[in-house]
């Protein structure tokens, strides 16, 4: 059986979201997953064609004024291109985002991923977690602390660096690289078996 090809296409303005990336990477890459980082603001014709062999491609960006970050929004539009053909259907999809605030409209960056991939004819891969932190014995540190159920979501203060981002939402975004990852194996397996 091949192994699974997991991309991760991000932009990260300040480093957050690359922290993020390397998370969901590091997840994905202990699935046993072939896994790379592409950032979408430096994308060349090579990444381009990385992405279209991927099995899976994991969306990530900040949350910048209630969706995602303007270089991620290009990078969505430039996708146009693979839609006539539907270069990228059946692949997977899933995706993460953090901001400054608790919510910071986190969802509509998650949803508008969402909606990407399902033009682009993909499966989305939800986070697959309870949420955490919403009882008496809760915490912070609980996996999936802000209670998203779409992808990983993070929330860092806007006066601190990316060493700042939580562990519990670093520890999040591993588990949903390693879902993603998990999930690309099983499809493989699944279209094996049908071949």
């Amino acid at each position: 059986m091949s192994t699974a090809v997991v991309s991760v296409a991000y932009h990260s303005g300040y480093g957050h979201t690359a922290v993020l990336a390397e998370a969901v990477r590091a997840g994905a890459a202990d699935s046993g997953a072939e896994v790379h980082l592409v950032k979408v603001d430096e994308i060349t014709e090579e990444e381009w064609t990385l992405l279209d062999r991927s099995d899976a491609v994991v969306f990530g960006s900040p949350t910048y004024m209630g969706t995602a970050s303007a270089a991620f929004h290009a990078f969505a539009e430039a996708t146009s291109a693979r839609w006539p053909d539907q270069v990228w259907k059946d692949k997977l999809a899933a995706g993460f985002t953090n901001s400054g605030s608790k919510s910071g409209d986190k969802l509509h960056t998650l949803q508008f991923f969402q909606i990407l991939a399902a033009q682009l004819g993909m499966h989305w891969v939800s986070l697959g977690l309870l949420p955490g932190w919403n009882n008496s014995a809760g915490s912070e540190h609980d996996l999936n602390r802000l209670g998203v159920f779409l992808g990983a979501a993070a929330q860092t203060n806007v006066d601190e660096g990316p060493d700042a981002v939580h562990k519990a939402d670093l520890a999040t975004a591993e588990h949903l690289g390693r879902r993603v990852g998990e999930t690309a194996r099983i499809f493989l397996a699944g279209r094996a078996r049908a071949a």
